[in-house]
């Protein structure tokens, strides 16, 4: 069953059980993978669905922060468990020393020894770990690392 299949299935099964909470999430979800089919023409696959995915999620994470800026603590709960229901269909997270030990063997495949190379080493290592890993998180990982 690819991704997106679950995704509907999922769907049905919270709409049917009347579970609002997750429903509206997975509705959401939904059109914006049908939004991005059709601007693709085709289905989508299961590493494109999840990018779409890791959006939804980093869009809840903004709220989230602006939310708990604007002292609206109801909001940002309801953020949360929505970003709860979305990482059920992503792949799982790396840890933070997984994270490093790519960027080392990495960093060591292509001879990076500098700030400068930089650019190299996040093209090379956001292709193995992409869907696995923050963007973010990995930036300041090779930052760090090169420096």
């Amino acid at each position: 069953m690819t991704l997106v299949e679950e995704i509907n299935k999922d769907f049905l099964e919270a709409y049917k059980a009347k579970d609002e909470a997750k429903s509206s999430v997975l509705r959401m979800l939904k059109a914006s993978i049908q939004s991005a089919e059709k601007e693709k023409g085709s289905s989508l696959s299961d590493e494109e669905a999840a990018r779409i995915i890791q959006k939804e999620v980093k869009q809840r994470n903004e709220s989230i922060a602006e939310f708990k800026r604007g002292e609206r603590p109801d909001l940002a709960e309801k953020e949360g468990a929505e970003i709860t229901v979305l990482e059920k269909y992503l792949p799982k997270q790396m840890s933070e020393e997984e994270i490093i030990i790519q960027i080392k063997e990495t960093i060591t495949e292509i001879g990076a020894t500098s700030k400068a190379d930089m650019g190299k080493v996040m093209s090379a290592i956001m292709p193995k770990i992409a869907g696995k890993a923050d963007g973010g998180a990995v930036s300041k990982a090779v930052n760090e690392l090169l420096s």
